[in-house]
């Protein structure tokens, strides 16, 4: 499917790009992660279940440290560190792969709910109102589209192929990009669109 390729391409350029003047260690990861491509996350939550030794799904902070490393993510020990604690949300000294991947699709459905300004689990027209500025679209600044018709283009990509109906569920929020399922990967493109996009 060269769309998805392009895309893909599209992705881990402006990924790169964005690592340089990132600061906070989990977007720092996931960046990482993007700049290989959708497959970026998928491929480091199989090198951490390489890693996890006892089958207990879950990884201490050395484990975690080489996982990092085998996989080559370029990162400070302290880094690694700090990023190591914030995922171990209880404290326990142990990550638990759930919690991993949760922490890199919370911003998900933080974007999700910025969209959805009335709270209903859809997103339409009337939701995207002062959420997302048009001005600067080239076909609204040449007259070629009104800003509703810029909504609609945009609420369709979202939307499901079969049923383009202008209402975007949380489901088909998720499944963008994915054909079959929301799996991490396109989870995590929805991150750095979603993170530009909305400015979360």
């Amino acid at each position: 499917m060269a769309g998805t390729s392009r895309h893909d391409r599209e992705m881990a350029v402006k990924a790169k790009r964005q690592l340089s003047a990132c600061s906070d260690p989990v977007e720092r990861l996931r960046l990482q992660c993007l700049a290989r491509g959708s497959s970026g996350i998928k491929g480091l939550g199989r090198t951490f279940r390489i890693m996890d030794d006892n089958n207990s799904r879950s990884l201490d902070v050395k484990e975690f440290l080489k996982g990092l490393s085998d996989y080559g993510v370029m990162m400070e020990k302290e880094e690694a560190l700090t990023l190591f604690q914030s995922f171990d949300r209880d404290g326990s000294g142990l990550i638990d792969f759930d919690e991993f991947l949760l922490t890199l699709r919370e911003v998900i459905m933080e974007a999700f709910r910025k969209l959805d300004k009335t709270g209903d689990g859809i997103i339409t027209i009337e939701d995207l109102k002062g959420v997302y500025n048009v001005k600067h679209h080239p076909k609204f600044q040449n007259g070629e589209l009104t800003e509703d018709q810029i909504f609609r283009i945009f609420l369709d990509s979202f939307d499901s192929p079969n049923d383009k109906d202008g209402k975007v569920t949380k489901e088909e929020f998720l499944n963008y990009y994915c054909g079959v399922s929301a799996s991490i990967d396109s989870d995590v493109y929805f991150i750095l669109m979603m993170k530009s996009a909305w400015k979360l």
